[in-house]
């Protein structure tokens, strides 16, 4: 997958591509550059779907057979019981089972992973 259809200069691009790996946003860019904000919002996407192209294919040649996530949480405390300990079970999972993948639940607090294999090194970076 390469970039196709871009009405912009090489120039334009290649500072463009710039602005996008120092995180520069892309309204700020187009200010910079002069063009108009939705030209480098655009430029912006293309790049974020041919980085995702080459991470998928990547990923499908690394990652083969059953794998196990676990999510991850942030931020400080609320009230009432949340996390691990939480009795009710994350929601977007049951999305999962609708999409073609076949997604199994643990309650970690009656099993653990049944004697498959299990690493929560991953957890702890």
């Amino acid at each position: 997958m390469k970039l196709t259809n871009c009405k912009l200069s090489k120039k334009v691009q290649l500072k463009l591509l710039e602005f996008f790996v120092l995180e520069v946003t892309a309204r700020a860019a187009a200010d910079l550059l002069e063009i108009h904000p939705n030209s480098a919002a655009l430029f912006y996407t293309k790049i974020r779907k041919i980085i995702s192209y080459y991470l998928e294919q990547e990923t499908l040649e690394i990652l083969d057979g059953e794998i196990e996530l676990d999510e991850s949480y942030f931020g400080g405390t609320r009230k009432g019981k949340r996390g691990r300990g939480a009795a009710d079970h994350w929601h977007s999972y049951n999305a999962l089972d609708v999409a073609g993948f076949c997604h199994y639940r643990i309650n970690h607090s009656n099993q653990f992973a049944n004697g498959h294999n299990h690493i929560n090194g991953i957890e702890n970076f």
